[in-house]
């Protein structure tokens, strides 16, 4: 079984055919996704997606590219969810330099925040990092997070393994499949393959053989896990025991919620 440790199932991009999205990943041997929220606005969207499918675990956090629409009083809004709810990290938070750096102090507001309140919560967490690795590793050395998955991992061999030592996961996922992706595929080739869990980021990030035809979407996960085990000589069972076991680590409420 394989576990898709990223995957918003809740996009528009999926609207109208999610049960068939879900039928096809399961027949594929996707026993599991995890969706992370972005914002306020769509905690409800992933939790009622769980609640509709137990196959999707969720997650609950304000993505950095949402800061800027997000309001301080949103932070206390995903306390009060916590009370209620038990979703497996809080994710997708984290700091993306690429997109902007005009929003930075504002960023890290949020992603410090969000780290405090996982840490309240006893919650591992799911990073979104973009050319900030840097000073994402400076805040959780500072806040100590209980680990969690380093999401679209694409940092030096270095970072990768400061990240490592601070007890994260890497997600590697479609941008591994591009024979051109030098340095991602050197990395999932390299790095202990203990440290390494698999996503796809659906509907985002589509592998090379969806180049030209858009969306992504967890049934692509065998495929993607294929190419991890050719690039590192395995078979293809070795990998999805280990990838599992893994995401199983990082995210310790994932194996008690499997249908």
């Amino acid at each position: 079984m394989l576990v898709d440790t990223h995957c918003h199932l809740d996009a528009s991009e999926f609207d109208g055919d999610t049960a068939l999205v879900i039928e096809n990943a399961l027949k594929n041997g996707v026993g599991q996704v995890v969706v992370p929220s972005v914002c306020r606005g769509n905690f409800d969207a992933v939790i009622a997606l769980n609640q509709r499918y137990p196959y999707c675990a969720f997650a609950l956090g304000i993505h950095p590219m949402y800061v800027d629409a997000a309001e301080t009083a949103d932070l206390e809004y995903l306390q009060d969810y916590l009370k209620i709810h038990s979703p497996v990290a809080i994710g997708e938070i984290g700091l993306d330099y690429f997109v902007t750096k005009n929003n930075i102090e504002r960023q890290q507001f949020f992603f410090t925040e969000q780290l405090k309140i996982a840490n309240k919560h006893q919650l591992p967490v799911i990073l979104h990092v973009r050319q900030a690795v840097d000073d994402v590793l400076k805040f959780c050395r500072k806040y100590h997070p209980y680990g969690g998955i380093a999401h679209a991992f694409n940092g030096s061999f270095q970072q990768a393994t400061q990240l490592i030592d601070l007890g994260f996961k890497l997600g590697f996922g479609g941008a591994m499949t591009y024979t051109r992706a030098l340095k991602i595929r050197q990395l999932a080739q390299t790095l202990p393959l203990d440290s390494i869990v698999l996503e796809t980021d659906s509907p985002d990030i589509p592998p090379a053989w969806l180049q030209k035809n858009g969306r992504n979407s967890p049934e692509e996960l065998p495929k993607i896990a294929e190419i991890l085990a050719n690039l590192r000589g395995l078979k293809i069972a070795q990998v999805i025991e280990i990838t599992t076991q893994n995401a199983h680590n990082a995210l310790p409420k994932l194996p008690q919620l499997y249908t």
